[in-house]
């Protein structure tokens, strides 16, 4: 038997769902009072626009999810697919070798970003920029993007979300120095984009390029 894990719509959504919803109505009503001799395109035009208002409410969907959660996992903080594991210099706050894990993440993936791990805001920083496509790599310094450092007494991971090319609102919900928990959110990216993770050089990932990943359930490495 098949069943479907019920789902919420996320608060960044509300407004757009009741924008499309409105688009939705007024131009049924224009296509009743309008076209009601050529049925055909009614039908077609309805059935467009009832795909159109149901992706607004698709992409910002909440899924309810059994997260992973222990003080030695890091897990993913967003959907998407892995697309660069490499070693390389982070330049903005650590000023050294680390571990870039980038995911991913197309329209039609959730757009949450989760916390990796339980700790304190180390550092918070919005950056203004250019809106290049995400996987660009110049896109990590130049695009618009948030910068997020995590620490805790076993680690401190740096989080970046980037802006792309249809992603044209980056939003984040916490400051320095606050206390986070694993898994709750610290941001939303709008239609499509990147999150890179910063981990310590050295660490042992246990994801490949290639892999699909979700927020708050794949686990991205452990901590020794």
């Amino acid at each position: 038997m098949v069943t479907f894990a019920p789902m919420k719509l996320h608060r960044e959504g509300y407004k757009y769902v009741l924008i499309a919803s409105a688009i939705w109505a007024l131009l049924g009503f224009v296509l009743v009072r309008f076209l009601v001799d050529w049925p055909v395109i009614n039908v077609a035009l309805n059935v467009v626009f009832f795909l159109l208002w149901f992706w607004v409410l698709w992409f910002f969907r909440l899924p309810n999810r059994q997260h992973a959660e222990g003080e030695y996992l890091i897990v993913a903080p967003a959907d998407g697919k892995v697309v660069v594991i490499e070693e390389t210099t982070e330049t903005e706050y650590f000023k050294d070798k680390r571990l870039q894990v980038s995911i991913f993440m197309s329209p039609l993936n959730v757009h949450v970003n989760r916390n990796p791990i339980s700790g304190v805001v180390k550092y918070m920083k919005y950056h203004p920029g250019k809106y290049l496509v995400a996987w660009h790599p110049k896109s990590s310094t130049e695009n618009e993007r948030t910068t997020l450092v995590i620490g805790n007494d076993r680690v401190e991971l740096l989080m970046r979300q980037i802006a792309g090319a249809l992603a044209r609102r980056i939003k984040y919900y916490v400051k320095e120095g606050q206390q986070v928990k694993q898994n709750d959110e610290f941001g939303f990216i709008q239609f499509g984009s990147r999150v890179d993770v910063y981990l310590p050089a050295g660490t042992k990932v246990d994801v490949k390029i290639g892999d699909v990943v979700k927020g708050g359930v794949t686990v991205l490495a452990h901590l020794s």
